[in-house]
């Protein structure tokens, strides 16, 4: 009972600091407010509210709480975010539509490193894979990496920056584009890590790629790929090209090189700059393709209509589309410039 008493009166004074940090962020902004030694910054808002509770709390809930108040001044907050406890997202959906800056809670993140590369990199893509849970990574330097529940393997191309990968679900190998150079991974054979064909030279720079998730189950993927004229290519692999029979089983450190006229590829002008992102959207049965170019901003059609050079459905957004994702629960598609 004592405990409780005075986790209450704790709960009370909390609020009360709240409170005042409230009144005095209000007046401030509104040029009333008069510095003293009494104002309530974020190392006094930390302080006071780990005495209050103890090491039980942890910095960054504090921190998120505190950057919650300050970017929103009439946000509604409960005690226990301090705690890393937020709301059910029907409780929260109500009162955060209202608020003109949503703030993302985050309780926890986890670094994963790995001495594969000794230089500074930087992470260009990254791809998730549910059904066989891991995900592919790919860096500008070169290295194609797959995390999963046991240790991460890689794949290192010193030869061009890579721009992009994706997984191919009928092949069930890595796709990576890299300048003009379009690289198929085959993660699989684990006595090297060099099983891999590269295909090249493509007519421009690559920029994205993504795989087209088709219905059947053939032996081939297609992929698409945008490059930086404002070109987007279909891209057809089959397992026949790469003869990934002959190659199972054999320890072989040299990548196979692959004339890209010996593939099917329909290219297709629908920007007039780089085509920054290319995706399949299968509950669509379409592909999107965006680009900073302000005419031809955003393409999404049906990719049968991008193969036999028919017109495509597009749309002009000011100053371009540098991104966009669909969400199928909502049947909407957002971009973002």
């Amino acid at each position: 009972a004592l405990a409780l008493l005075d986790f209450k009166n704790a709960l009370k004074q909390f609020q009360e600091l709240v409170e005042k940090m409230v009144t005095q962020k209000t007046k401030k902004r509104l040029g009333l407010y008069i510095k003293d030694d009494d104002e309530i910054d974020y190392d006094t808002f930390y302080t006071t509210t780990q005495t209050l509770f103890g090491p039980e709390i942890k910095d960054h809930n504090v921190k998120t709480f505190f950057r919650k108040v300050c970017h929103n001044l009439d946000a509604e907050t409960e005690w226990c975010e301090i705690f890393g406890y937020f709301k059910g997202e029907n409780d929260a959906m109500s009162s955060q539509l209202n608020d003109e800056n949503m703030v993302f809670l985050v309780s926890e993140k986890q670094q994963i490193t790995h001495s594969v590369v000794k230089r500074q990199d930087v992470i260009k893509a990254i791809v998730k894979v549910p059904h066989l849970d891991f995900t592919v990574t790919s860096s500008q330097k070169g290295v194609l990496t797959i995390f999963n529940n046991q240790l991460p393997f890689f794949f290192h191309q010193n030869t061009a920056w890579i721009t992009g990968c994706d997984f191919l679900p009928q092949l069930k190998c890595i796709v990576a584009v890299a300048e003009r150079t379009v690289i198929v991974w085959d993660y699989k054979v684990k006595e090297s890590q060099n099983n891999c064909f590269i295909i090249k030279p493509m007519a421009n720079g690559l920029l994205c790629v993504c795989a087209v998730i088709a219905s059947d189950h053939q032996a081939k993927d297609n992929i698409l790929m945008g490059d930086h004229k404002g070109y987007v290519h279909l891209l057809t692999l089959t397992s026949d090209q790469f003869g990934w029979k002959r190659c199972k089983g054999k320890k072989t450190s040299q990548h196979q090189v692959l004339d890209s006229k010996l593939f099917n590829i329909v290219k297709r002008k629908l920007h007039d700059d780089w085509v920054v992102k290319v995706e399949y959207i299968s509950d669509l049965n379409c592909f999107g393709s965006c680009s900073s170019d302000s005419i031809h901003s955003f393409v999404l059609d049906d990719i049968k209509r991008l193969e036999d050079n028919l017109p495509v459905k597009e749309f002009s957004v000011p100053r371009g589309v540098n991104a966009f994702a669909y969400c199928g629960k909502a049947n909407v598609i957002v971009t973002g410039g």
